[in-house]
């Protein structure tokens, strides 16, 4: 039997992150579509995003923010396995920053509660920096 080196590992959580991104792309197309059949606005409203109705427009500002913090998330998924500097604590900060998102996309896409969006945000917050600290810890 053979281990699994951690580089191998942190690939986990970012595909996790890219399924996250894509099951929103569908959940968005859905949710758009049945707007429209509902008479809750025409496709108009989805030329710039005006006027969508609250529930869609949730869902379209947290795919929006899928390619905020984690495209940084992705940056140092790869600069860690291009270093070839994996370690248990880089895979485990990426998991903590993959339930971070999933957790925060709950909160963004189901309520208004913008305060608890924020404190949500800073584990993703706390993880990319776990992360990048790490990295520049190792490589100096």
């Amino acid at each position: 039997m053979f281990a699994v080196q951690p580089s191998g590992m942190i690939v986990w959580p970012m595909l996790a992150q890219f399924a996250l991104t894509l099951a929103l792309y569908g959940w968005l197309t859905v949710a758009r579509k049945r707007a429209v059949e509902r008479g809750e606005t025409d496709y108009t409203a989805f030329v710039l995003g005006y006027d969508e109705p609250l529930h869609v427009a949730r869902i379209t500002r947290n795919l929006a923010n899928q390619f905020e913090l984690p495209v940084l998330f992705y940056a140092l998924v790869l600069l860690l396995v291009t270093a070839g500097d994996v370690t248990t604590f880089d895979v485990i900060a990426a998991w903590v920053f993959v339930v971070g998102r999933v957790l925060h996309t709950m909160v963004q896409t189901f309520t208004d509660n913008v305060p608890l969006r924020g404190r949500v945000f800073a584990i993703n917050y706390l993880a990319v920096i776990a992360m990048a600290g790490h990295l520049a810890w190792r490589l100096i």
